[in-house]
């Protein structure tokens, strides 16, 4: 029987063989915008529309968690470094060359993102040291397809629009 410790490492590692899609989520707060990368969202529900995603206990994840609302950015191949900016502490956040907008809302808004959901929280759920968010989604934006970014083993991969795996 494995420990806790050496499952919770063959767990980490498993979930690093996952692909998964790339997000940006951002929120407006009394302090000025937050934003991180998840690549933890998922559609719950089509009727009402619904999503999940899971952060951590960052400043970013706890200005997401208080705020009334926030958009889910779906990111496309063009926004690579975009997501590692904000993936990393210290990096470049909502400068006017990474494309940043304001909803009529107040919620900061990625122009050029794949697509675009205002939503927010229905269910928070703590879990360990994260915390699950289930929302309602009220409005969906959708953008340019610009091929598809994933998550992968540590990296943020690119595939242009017209590569199809067969």
């Amino acid at each position: 029987m494995l420990s806790n410790t050496e499952t919770g490492e063959r767990f980490r590692s498993a979930f690093r063989r996952h692909p998964a899609g790339v997000a940006v989520i951002s929120a407006m707060t009394p302090d000025g915008p937050v934003g991180l990368t998840a690549s933890s969202v998922a559609s719950v529900s089509v009727a009402p529309p619904a999503l999940s995603f899971s952060v951590l206990g960052s400043r970013s994840a706890r200005g997401i968690l208080e705020a009334p609302s926030f958009v889910v950015n779906l990111l496309g191949a063009g926004h690579a470094r975009l997501a590692d900016d904000f993936a990393r502490a210290g990096r470049p956040r909502f400068t006017p060359d990474q494309g940043w907008d304001l909803l009529p809302t107040g919620e900061p808004i990625l122009a050029g993102a794949v697509a675009s959901l205002r939503g927010t929280p229905l269910h928070l759920v703590p879990v360990g040291e994260s915390t699950v968010v289930v929302a309602t989604v009220h409005e969906v934006l959708l953008g340019p397809c610009d091929g598809r970014l994933v998550y992968h083993d540590r990296e943020f991969i690119t595939y242009p629009e017209g590569i199809r795996n067969t």
